[in-house]
C-alpha cells in the first residue's frame, strides 16, 4: 500500500516581502507546504495563489500574540502542524539614540525580538512534536554595532543570544538556526525616518546582494540531514566591510 508522505510545513512571518517572500518561493521550489504570515494580506494573498501548491496565506502581526494564536491554531487544523519555524518577520529603523525615536525604539523591540519569542512560544508545541527546525533571521548588525543602529543592534545581539539559549535547550528534538544577513536589497530602509541614516542605508543598496541568496543558504541548511545542524551563518556581501 503507497502511503503519501506529508510534506514539511514551513510557516514565514514577515513574508510579504524582502527575505520572507524569497524564502516562500525557495522554500516552495524545494517541495515544502508554506504558509505566509505578515501584516500586508494583500500581498502575501497574491503570493500563495502565485505559489501554488498548497501555498496558504494568514494576516497577522507578530507583536499581536492573538492572531499568532489563531495562525497556529489554523496550521494545526489543516497542515498537521509546523515543521520549520522562520522568524524573519523585523524593521530596522536606524538613527541617533535619543528622545526622538522613541516610539520607533519600542517597534524594533516588539517586533524583531519580542515578535520572536512570541511566535516561538506559540508555535512550540507543534515544533517539539514534529521534531522540526527554528530558524531565527538576526543580522550582522548582532555582531557588530556601528552609529547609529543602538537599537536595532540590541534586538539583533538578543536574538543571537535567545537563539544559542535555545538551542541548548531543545537540541536534539529542535533545531536551532540563527542567520546573521548583511546588506540586503530590501525595503527595511524605506521606512527610516531619520534622513541621514536613511540615506546611508540606501547607499548600500549599491552593492547589496538580493534576499534570494539568503533564501537558498537556509533551504540548504533546513534540508540537511536531522543529524547535521547548521546553528549559525553568517553571510555578507562579498565586498562588505563592516
Amino acid at each position: 500500500m503507497n502511503i503519501e508522505k506529508k510534506k514539511r510545513v514551513a510557516v514565514v512571518t514577515g513574508a510579504s516581502s524582502g527575505i520572507g517572500e524569497a524564502l516562500a518561493r525557495e522554500l516552495a521550489g524545494n517541495g515544502i507546504q508554506v504558509v505566509l504570515l505578515a501584516r500586508r494580506f494583500e500581498r502575501i494573498d497574491v503570493l500563495a495563489s502565485e505559489l501554488g501548491h498548497g501555498a496558504i496565506a494568514i494576516k497577522a502581526d507578530v507583536t499581536d500574540r492573538e492572531s499568532i494564536v489563531a495562525a497556529a491554531n489554523q496550521v494545526e487544523q489543516t497542515l498537521g502542524g509546523v515543521d520549520i519555524l522562520i522568524n524573519n518577520a523585523g524593521v530596522m529603523l536606524t538613527g541617533p539614540f535619543d528622545s526622538s525615536q522613541l516610539d520607533e525604539h519600542r517597534q524594533m523591540v516588539e517586533t524583531n525580538l519580542l515578535g520572536a519569542m512570541t511566535v516561538t512560544e506559540v508555535f512550540l508545541p507543534q515544533l517539539r512534536r514534529n521534531k522540526g527546525d527554528l530558524v531565527n533571521i538576526s543580522s550582522v548588525a548582532g555582531r557588530v554595532a556601528p552609529s547609529g543602529f543602538a537599537v536595532y543592534a540590541a534586538t539583533k545581539w538578543g536574538i543571537n543570544g535567545w537563539s544559542e539559549a535555545l538551542r541548548v535547550e531543545l537540541q536534539p528534538d529542535i533545531r536551532v538556526m540563527v542567520i546573521e544577513p548583511g546588506a540586503i536589497a530590501t525595503e527595511l530602509a524605506d521606512h527610516i525616518t531619520h534622513e541621514e541614516s536613511q540615506s546611508v542605508a540606501k547607499s548600500a543598496l549599491d552593492w547589496a546582494i538580493p534576499p534570494s541568496d539568503i533564501a537558498e543558504v537556509i533551504a540548504f541548511a533546513v534540508n540537511l540531514p536531522k543529524r547535521t545542524s547548521i546553528n549559525e551563518i553568517l553571510i555578507r556581501p562579498t565586498v562588505q566591510m563592516m
